[in-house]
C-alpha cells in the first residue's frame, strides 16, 4: 500500500477502532489459481483475527496451514471537491481527491474444523455484533433448537489469522491547511469521515 508519512496511522488504538467499525473485510490470498478475494466479517480478539467460512467455500481446501494472506478493512470514505477549499479563489491550484481510512493486516491463516473452535468463533462474533445491534434484546445462540445449531455448525469452518504486519492509513486532508481541511469537512457534514477530518489526530 502506498503510504505517505502524512497519512500513516501509527496509533494502534485507532487502527483497532477502524477494524471494529468496519468488520466486513476483504481477505486476499495468492492461490494456485491466482489471486483470490473473499468478503468475510472478522473480529480482532487479543492478538488475532477470527472468522468463519461456509464449508462449501473451498478456501479452506486450497490454502495450506499458515498460508500468507492480506486482510483489508475499509472505513468511511468520501470524494473531496476543490470547491470546498477556502483557498481555491486565491490560486485555483487545487484538485479533487478522495479521503478514506483503511487497515491492511498481513498474516498467516489457520483453519479449524473441530466443533469447539467453531462454537467459540461463532459465539464471539454473534455476541459482539448482536449486542451492538440489539443491546439487551440481543439474539442468543441458545435461542436456536440444539439440532438446528449443530446443523449450522457442521456447515462452517472456523479460522484465525495471526498478524505479522499491520498498516493503517488515515487520509483525512492532513496535508492541507487547517482552513482547507475544515472547509472540506464542513461540506461533508453530517458524516463520520467529516468528524474524523476535523480531528485527524484524535481517536
Amino acid at each position: 500500500m502506498y503510504l505517505p508519512q502524512d497519512f500513516e496511522q501509527t496509533d494502534m488504538s485507532v487502527v483497532l477502532e477502524l477494524i471494529n467499525a468496519a468488520p466486513l473485510a476483504t481477505l486476499v490470498a495468492y492461490t494456485s489459481g491466482g489471486l483470490r478475494a473473499d468478503h468475510i466479517p472478522l473480529m480482532m480478539v487479543k492478538d488475532r483475527l477470527i472468522g468463519h467460512v461456509a464449508l462449501a467455500n473451498d478456501l479452506h481446501e486450497i490454502l495450506d496451514a499458515n498460508h500468507d494472506v492480506l486482510v483489508v478493512f475499509s472505513g468511511d470514505n468520501a470524494y473531496i471537491s476543490p470547491n470546498w477549499y477556502p483557498s481555491k479563489p486565491d490560486t485555483h491550484e487545487v484538485v479533487p481527491t478522495w479521503n478514506y481510512e483503511v487497515v491492511h493486516v498481513h498474516g498467516r491463516i489457520t483453519f479449524h474444523h473441530d466443533r469447539k473452535s467453531k462454537l467459540a468463533v461463532v459465539g464471539q462474533l454473534m455476541k459482539v455484533f448482536e449486542t451492538r445491534t440489539n443491546g439487551n434484546a440481543a439474539w442468543r445462540m441458545s435461542d436456536m433448537p440444539a439440532n438446528f445449531m449443530e446443523q449450522k455448525l457442521n456447515g462452517i469452518v472456523a479460522f484465525e489469522i495471526q498478524p505479522t504486519r499491520i498498516l493503517g492509513k488515515s487520509k483525512l486532508s492532513q496535508n492541507k491547511t487547517d482552513a482547507d481541511r475544515l472547509g472540506a469537512a464542513e461540506a461533508l457534514e453530517p458524516s463520520f469521515i467529516a468528524a474524523r477530518m476535523k480531528n485527524p489526530l484524535q481517536n
